[in-house]
């Protein structure tokens, strides 16, 4: 046996949900180009857990199921009121969603329907949690979920009580659509290993959030956005990049682990930005990106990911930068959920082995004597 840093090349499971080929992303089958441009975050999701795209009766139906579960306990909203206000709001979201378990009456039965109806209720409620902390830190009531919106359109309502316009729902539709599924990125590989021990569904997706909390996975586009506030102005980004490349300090939302021509999701999300700051008269997001892009991409061989852009896109909807990861959780539970499916469905405990590299036979010594 050899070890492989960081598991990388290494094909850990057989999976019929995503693939990243050649830099190309796909969705079981249908390219991330195609579904960012035509395809709704609820379209992709019933992909995502039924392998297939729905006809029209189907995603209604589906819309429906989501909408009615999209309520969360009320002892849940006091939880929110009573944890602390200066944590970091990833940590809310994990315990939280360990707490909805809690209220949860078909938590650990394992059938694949029950299952499936904890994927229903677990997507729906994701968003009603994250949007109610949001207000909640504010000093504001949690604003409850309408069941006539759509599931971007209804984030944005519960986030900011105010019915959002059509640009602001087609981009956030658009963000949710293109973090969906990654593959075995981090956080779904550790989904993955919780539930392969036949732990409950709750407690994969909480694994799964405290994986994603670390800036190497989805912190990245809330350091991507201080970064741009940092630099504040276009006239002082090729200064603020030549020094952090003499510094050889790392420029958060660049490169990528499996992409090396490029992160196919980054270019949907640049025309984002591009609307979405012009339509909020803040255009200096935007024209700070494109130059830090060029500047980087000029000196070394590292393309825009997603990441990048997402964050002024998600500035420009007034999502406030602490909430930028969870934005990604709320999209990418499909994506966990749908693994944890999968998991459950061939199941085998996932252990790997380690190469141990530590001393060779050592005899005991006798305490008195060391």
């Amino acid at each position: 046996m050899t070890a492989t840093k960081g598991l990388e090349g290494v094909i850990a499971a057989n999976s019929t949900i995503s693939s990243i080929i050649d830099d190309k992303l796909t969705y079981v089958g249908y390219d991330i180009d195609d579904l960012a441009e035509n395809a709704s975050f609820e379209e992709v999701v019933y992909l995502l857990w039924h392998r297939r795209l729905p006809n029209k009766v189907e995603l209604e139906d589906f819309k429906i199921q989501l909408a009615n579960n999209a309520e969360i306990p009320n002892e849940v909203i006091e939880q929110l009121k009573a944890y602390p206000k200066n944590v970091h709001p990833m940590a809310i979201l994990r315990s939280a969603i360990s707490v909805l378990g809690l209220y949860d009456e078909e938590a650990d039965e394992q059938t694949s329907e029950a299952n499936y109806r904890k994927a229903i209720r677990i997507q729906a409620k994701i968003p009603t949690v994250v949007t109610a902390f949001a207000r909640i830190r504010q000093g504001l009531e949690p604003v409850a979920p309408r069941k006539d919106l759509g599931f971007a359109a209804n984030f944005l309502y519960m986030l900011k009580g105010e019915e959002p316009d059509e640009i602001a729902v087609e981009a956030f539709d658009k963000a949710l659509v293109l973090h969906a599924d990654h593959e075995l990125n981090a956080s779904t590989f550790t989904a993955r290993v919780c539930v392969a021990t036949l732990s409950d569904i709750y407690s994969g997706i909480a694994s799964a959030i405290g994986a994603l909390k670390g800036p190497l996975h989805g912190g990245a586009n809330e350091q991507v956005m201080k970064m741009l506030t940092e630099i504040g102005d276009i006239d002082h980004v090729e200064s603020y990049i030549n020094e952090k490349f003499a510094n050889k300090e790392k420029i958060m939302g660049f490169g990528h682990r499996v992409y090396r021509q490029g992160d196919p999701r980054a270019k949907h999300l640049k025309v984002m930005s591009e609307k979405l700051t012009k339509l909020t008269g803040e255009p200096k997001w935007y024209e700070m990106s494109v130059k830090i892009e060029e500047l980087v991409t000029s000196k070394k061989p590292l393309p825009a990911n997603v990441d990048f852009y997402s964050a002024s896109v998600y500035h420009s909807l007034g999502i406030e930068h602490d909430l930028f990861t969870l934005i990604f959780a709320v999209s990418r539970t499909s994506g966990w959920l749908a693994h944890i499916m999968e998991q459950y469905e061939n199941n085998r405990i996932i252990r790997p082995r380690a190469e141990y590299v530590g001393p060779g036979k050592r005899p005991y010594v006798p305490l008195e004597e060391r």
